[in-house]
C-alpha cells in the first residue's frame, strides 16, 4: 500500500522493485537485509531503514530537512531507526492501523471536488450575508437610520485625517447615500451568485471572490457595530483564501488551519477566560436561555437534567479542544473531525439563531474530504499550476499574523506582535476567535417604549429578540437582525456603555421610517412618539408547569429603568 503511494508521488525519478525479483542486480545485498528494511540504491550511495525514508522523502518532496536531522544529529537517528524496526517488525499491525486511518489505499490527496463544492458553498453564504444586511441598512447605518454611514465617516476623517482610509477600509468614501449602500449589498448579492453558478473551472473565481471581500470589507468597515461580529470577519477571511484558492496542498491547508484556529481558540477561550460555569460544566444550564436569539427548540433542551447539560458541555469542549488536532491527521481522521464538527454545528444551529455562522462553519470541513471521497474524480491540478512562490507567500503571511494571536490566547505575548498585527486587522484577513468565552446567567432584557403625554407608555415591539411572554422563539437564521442581536449586548450594560441607544431614540422619535421598519410593530399607528424611554427586565424559560398553566415560553419580572424618558427640544 505505501509503496504505491510513494511510486504516485515519485513518478519516474525512483524505481520501485521487490527485492525478490532483484537481488542479482545488486550481488551486494543479501537478502535478510531486504527482509529486515527497505534499501535505497543510488550510484554512489547505498542506505536502508530510516534513511532510505528520508532519502526518499527528499527527493520527492523538495524538503530535507528529516534528512539533515538524520545525518547532523545521532539521537534522531536512533529514534526513527527505532521507529522504522517498530514498523517494520509489526507490518501485520501497520497494515490494519493504515487501514484504519487512510482508508482502502493510501492515495496523493487531491482537491478538485471539494473546492468547487468549497467556492459554491462560500458563495451562497456570501448571498445570505448581503441579503440579511441589505435587507436593514437604511435602519441601521442609511441617511435616516440609527448610526449614519455619512456621519461616522466624517468623524473619521476629522479625527485621523488621510490615515481614515487605511482605518476604514470601504468603497464608501466615494459616496454613502442610501442608494450607494444598497447597491453594494444587493450588489454582492449579485456577485455571489455568479460565483454560486460559474463552472467548476472558470478563470473568473479570483476576480469574484475579490470583489466580494472588498464588497464585503466595506459593509464591515462602514456598518460599525452592527458588523463587527465574529462570523463577519470568519466570512472576511474565508474569503480572503477564496480568492487564491487552487486545488493544491498548501493552499487547501489555510483552509485547515482557519478551521482549527476556529474550533480550538473557542475552546480555548472558555478555559482561559476562567469562567466558573466552563469549569464546573454548568455553563449549558444557563446557555439555552441567555443565549441572543434562542429556537423553540431551546425550550426543550433546556428542561433537560443536570447530568446531560454537564455531558454537553464536556463533548463541546471536547469537539473545540481535541477534535480540531484530526484536522491535521490522515483521511480518515479528517472525515472523523468534519463528522464530529457537522455534528456540533448542526446542534448549535438547532438550539439557537447563529445566522450563517453555523453553516460557514459546516462549509470550511468540505476541504477536509479529499477527491478520494468523491468517485469519478478526474486527475488534479498539479501544485506547479498553482504557483508554489504565492502559495508558500500566503501561508507564511497567514502563520505570521496568526501564531502570536493564539500564543496569546494562551498568555505567550510575543513583544511588538501588537504592531505587527494591527495595520492587518483592519482588513480582517487573519482574525482571532472565541466564542462564548464567558457564560451569562441571566437574561435581562430592554423594552422600548413611547408616549404621546409622558404617562401611558406603548411598547415598540421587536422582530425576533423576546418580548411577548406567550410569543414562541423563533427560527430566524442564516439572516440576521442586526438590531435585536445589538440589543442583547447592550442589555449587558447601561445606556452610557452603548452611545448609540441614544441614536435609536432619536430616531425613534423623528418618527424615522427605515428605523421603524426594524421593528415588528411600533405604537401609535406610525404617529411620531413625544417621549421615549427603555426599561428593563429579566427574562427566563418558564418551566414545562408554568407553560402548562399559562401557554407563556417566557416568565419576567421588572428590574429597573435603563434608559430615561426623552423628548425633542423642538417638541
Amino acid at each position: 500500500m505505501w509503496v504505491s503511494y510513494w511510486h504516485q508521488r515519485a513518478g519516474d525519478r525512483v524505481e520501485f522493485a521487490p527485492w525478490q525479483s532483484s537481488l542479482q542486480r545488486f550481488p551486494g545485498i543479501t537478502p535478510d537485509q531486504c527482509r529486515r528494511a527497505v534499501q535505497w540504491i543510488a550510484p554512489q550511495r547505498q542506505a536502508s531503514g530510516a534513511e532510505a525514508v528520508f532519502l526518499i522523502f527528499a527527493l520527492i518532496t523538495n524538503h530535507a530537512w528529516l534528512l539533515w536531522l538524520y545525518q547532523k544529529s545521532t539521537v534522531f537517528a536512533s529514534l526513527a531507526e527505532g521507529a522504522y524496526s517498530l514498523v517494520a517488525t509489526h507490518r501485520s499491525t501497520g497494515y490494519r492501523l493504515t487501514r484504519l486511518l487512510w482508508g482502502q489505499s493510501v492515495q496523493v490527496s487531491t482537491y478538485l471536488r471539494p473546492i468547487l463544492w468549497f467556492r459554491r458553498g462560500l458563495a451562497a453564504i456570501y448571498i445570505f450575508a448581503f441579503a440579511s444586511f441589505g435587507m436593514q441598512a437604511r435602519g441601521l447605518i442609511g441617511e435616516n437610520g440609527i448610526l449614519p454611514l455619512g456621519i461616522y465617516l466624517g468623524v473619521a476623517k476629522a479625527q485621523l485625517g488621510s490615515a481614515a482610509l487605511w482605518r476604514v477600509p470601504s468603497l464608501f468614501w466615494w459616496g454613502h447615500s442610501d442608494y450607494i449602500i444598497l447597491s453594494i449589498a444587493w450588489g454582492g448579492v449579485a456577485l455571489a451568485f455568479l460565483a454560486l453558478v460559474a463552472r467548476s473551472r472558470s478563470r473568473w473565481y479570483p476576480a469574484l471572490f475579490t470583489l466580494l471581500f472588498v464588497y464585503y470589507l466595506s459593509l464591515v468597515s462602514g456598518g460599525q457595530l452592527f458588523m463587527g461580529y465574529q462570523w463577519d470577519f470568519l466570512l472576511l477571511e474565508a474569503g480572503f483564501l477564496a480568492i487564491f484558492l487552487r486545488p493544491s496542498k498548501s493552499r487547501v491547508w489555510l483552509l485547515h488551519w482557519l478551521l482549527f484556529r476556529l474550533l480550538f481558540e473557542s475552546g480555548l477561550a472558555k478555559l482561559v477566560s476562567h469562567d466558573a460555569t466552563w469549569h464546573n460544566l454548568t455553563a449549558l444550564t444557563f446557555h439555552y436561555q441567555t443565549q441572543p436569539l434562542p429556537t423553540p427548540l431551546a425550550w426543550f433542551v433546556h428542561q433537560s437534567p443536570l447530568w446531560f447539560q454537564k455531558l454537553s458541555a464536556l463533548t463541546l469542549l471536547a469537539v473545540e479542544l481535541v477534535v480540531p488536532f484530526l484536522i491535521f491527521g490522515p483521511r480518515r481522521m479528517k472525515q472523523a473531525a468534519a463528522v464530529a464538527i457537522v455534528t456540533l454545528q448542526v446542534l448549535i444551529a438547532l438550539s439557537g439563531n447563529y445566522t450563517f455562522f453555523n453553516l460557514l462553519a459546516m462549509v470550511l470541513c468540505i476541504p477536509l474530504f479529499d477527491d478520494a471521497a468523491w468517485p469519478g474524480v478526474s486527475q488534479a491540478i498539479p501544485e506547479t499550476s498553482a504557483r508554489p512562490w504565492l502559495s508558500r507567500a500566503l501561508v507564511a503571511l497567514v502563520l505570521v499574523l496568526s501564531v502570536p494571536q493564539l500564543l496569546a490566547m494562551a498568555g505567550y505575548e510575543i513583544p511588538a506582535s501588537a504592531d505587527l498585527l494591527e495595520p492587518f486587522a483592519r482588513l480582517g484577513i487573519v482574525n482571532q476567535y472565541g466564542l462564548f468565552a464567558t457564560m451569562t446567567t441571566t437574561r435581562p432584557e430592554i423594552q422600548v417604549e413611547g408616549s404621546l403625554d409622558g404617562e401611558h407608555w406603548e411598547p415598540y415591539v421587536f422582530r425576533y429578540k423576546p418580548g411577548p411572554l406567550n410569543r414562541a422563539p423563533a427560527w430566524v437564521a442564516p439572516f440576521q437582525p442586526r438590531l435585536d442581536w445589538q440589543m442583547w449586548f447592550a442589555a449587558l450594560q447601561t445606556f452610557k456603555e452603548n452611545p448609540w441607544f441614544a441614536r435609536l431614540a432619536v430616531a425613534l422619535l423623528q418618527g424615522s421610517a427605515p428605523v421603524n421598519d426594524l421593528f415588528a410593530q411600533t405604537p401609535f399607528g406610525g404617529m411620531r412618539p413625544k417621549f421615549v424611554r427603555a426599561t428593563v427586565d429579566l427574562y427566563r424559560f418558564t418551566t414545562p408547569a408554568e407553560r402548562a398553566r399559562t401557554g407563556n415560553w417566557w416568565q419576567r419580572e421588572p428590574h429597573g429603568m435603563y434608559f430615561p424618558p426623552v423628548s425633542l427640544r423642538a417638541q
